[in-house]
């Protein structure tokens, strides 16, 4: 494999330049509350800035070579290096984190939710987004599974301490649902690493060498790492502890696990799994499909029998990522085009979805689906906004949602060499199925939160007050009982979100040229 050494200190100055960040918080008093937040957005912003810079020196010509490429010795005892590369795959994502942070960081500028202490707040933050971009840059499974395990214990306290009611049973059940799947998934890196001659962790090394392993090994190895990354995706039936995260979760956290964390599951799939063992993730694709289809249509059933808008969201999640995961088991280079797409798309349109929750609890102290009504008499561009979300959620022609589902099913009508056509065809059918069923439950919440008239409850509040009958101590709450409609810090974080969604939906070539060279390399091997 080619590797362009070109700048190759810049991932390392992308992915750790948050922790200067972090330093500096450390020694300053908790009680300098504005001093905090200025420092943690702007390390957030120069690391957007080192991203924005890698976006320009990108050789788009050749991306399906790892660029910035840097390697050195790291831990020479087990052969662990730290190495970093980049290629089309990882790019769209290793951006996507840095802006996503950034504007998380803006939305929480003001909501900060109880019990405050937006010290801590932020640090967590920024640790998680070194996780984050360490998990889209690392090219050795060691350095891979530290950052992999990084994301866990930010996200752990976000929800633990600044949560809903449920916080503690939630934030126990997210950690040890992906630590099991982590467990696992380290028995089979260590696997790959002995069944190919214990020379090297380095996945370029890997991908290289992994055919040499016996067939009926690399198929119980791919089920290590197939649990592991099923677990953090999350695909059915290892799902559980997602709508208990989400729900709990205060809206950053929920943002950044929608838009971010989830994708790390689906991207070990391409970026380890499928290209290092590829007959065994000939053997895995039907089961793997089977399963994607039965979360599409899991997760769209188990929306419509939510009460609880960020419940609803967060079982979308599991219908949406189904469609990535279907994408993926084709083993074509359109299925995993579309994976890819379909995970940058449900990052933006989802992570817009939880802001918009979060600001509708931050104002009306509930998410029960049948008290909110008449969003659109009380706050018109909140109203709007939902529903475009819901639009672009569901998959509409022209917003960015369309091109991770459309071409997902696409690919299942002609899978890669060896699978069976039939089956194929047959999940093809069912997850369109599965898209009818998004646009009912979608459609569903918009029509009951944002039409009708203002629930009696909330009546007369437009600009005025509104008391929610026993608002939970702990909501994103700051003293004030107005119901007013956007203010500047969500328009200042939601803006690029619903500009790129109509950017890449009218648009998707601009991404898909990023993906396509490296993704063809990849499933070349399956003569697809």
């Amino acid at each position: 494999m080619e590797f362009i050494r070109d700048q190759n200190w810049l991932l390392s100055l992308g992915t750790f330049l948050p922790l200067a960040g972090v330093l500096f918080m450390l020694f300053i008093p908790k009680k300098n509350e504005l001093l905090q937040k200025q420092i943690a957005l702007g390390t957030a912003l120069a690391t957007l800035g080192v991203g924005i810079y890698t976006l320009t020196q990108f050789d788009y010509g050749k991306s399906a070579k790892l660029q910035f490429f840097a390697s050195t010795e790291w831990i020479p005892v087990i052969k662990s290096g730290y190495t970093i590369g980049l290629d089309g795959i990882s790019l769209p994502m290793y951006v996507l984190s840095m802006i996503i942070t950034v504007l998380v960081m803006i939305y929480s500028w003001q909501h900060i939710p109880s019990p405050g202490n937006p010290k801590a707040f932020f640090i967590l933050m920024l640790v998680l987004q070194v996780g984050m971009a360490g998990t889209f840059v690392a090219q050795d499974l060691i350095l891979f599974f530290v950052f992999f395990e990084i994301v866990l214990l930010p996200m752990y306290f976000m929800i633990g301490v600044w949560g809903g009611e449920n916080r503690q049973y939630a934030s126990l059940k997210f950690f040890l649902y992906t630590m099991f799947g982590s467990a696992l998934m380290l028995v089979a890196f260590l696997a790959l690493f002995y069944k190919t001659g214990a020379q090297s962790f380095s996945i370029p090394y890997l991908i290289e060498h992994g055919g040499s392993i016996a067939k009926n090994t690399a198929i119980w190895i791919f089920a290590g790492m197939f649990v592991g990354f099923a677990v953090k995706v999350p695909m059915f039936p290892f799902h559980t502890w997602l709508p208990d995260a989400h729900t709990q979760a205060p809206t950053a956290g929920s943002v950044l696990l929608a838009a971010i964390l989830l994708k790390l599951g689906t991207y070990g799939f391409i970026r380890i799994a499928i290209p290092i063992l590829p007959q065994a993730a000939l053997k895995w694709a039907p089961a793997i499909g089977i399963l994607a289809v039965i979360g599409i249509i899991y997760g769209a059933l188990g929306c419509l029998a939510q009460t609880d808008m960020k419940r609803l969201i967060a079982f979308s999640s599991v219908a949406h990522m189904g469609f990535v995961m279907l994408g993926i088991s084709t083993l074509t280079a359109t299925g995993i085009n579309a994976a890819l797409f379909g995970m940058v798309a449900h990052g933006l349109i989802t992570g817009m979805l939880f802001f918009v929750a979060g600001s509708v609890k931050e104002r009306y102290h509930t998410l029960e689906i049948k008290r909110l009504s008449g969003m659109l008499l009380q706050m018109p561009k909140m109203g709007w906004i939902l529903g475009f979300c819901a639009m672009a959620s569901l998959g509409l022609p022209g917003l960015a949602g369309f091109w991770g589902e459309f071409p997902a099913i696409l690919a299942t009508y002609s899978p890669a060499p060896g699978l069976s056509v039939e089956l194929f065809r047959t999940l093809m059918v069912i997850a369109a199925i599965g898209t009818v069923l998004a646009a009912g439950y979608l459609l569903w919440l918009f029509q009951r939160t944002a039409f009708g008239n203002v629930s009696p409850e909330f009546a007369g509040n437009g600009n005025g007050h509104a008391h929610s009958v026993g608002a939970a101590a702990n909501d994103e709450h700051h003293g004030t009982d107005d119901i007013h409609d956007v203010n500047i810090f969500e328009w200042l974080a939601w803006t690029p979100l619903l500009v790129a969604i109509v950017v890449f939906g009218i648009y998707p070539q601009l991404m898909f040229k990023v993906f396509d060279p490296a993704v063809t390399e990849m499933v070349k091997v399956f003569g697809k």
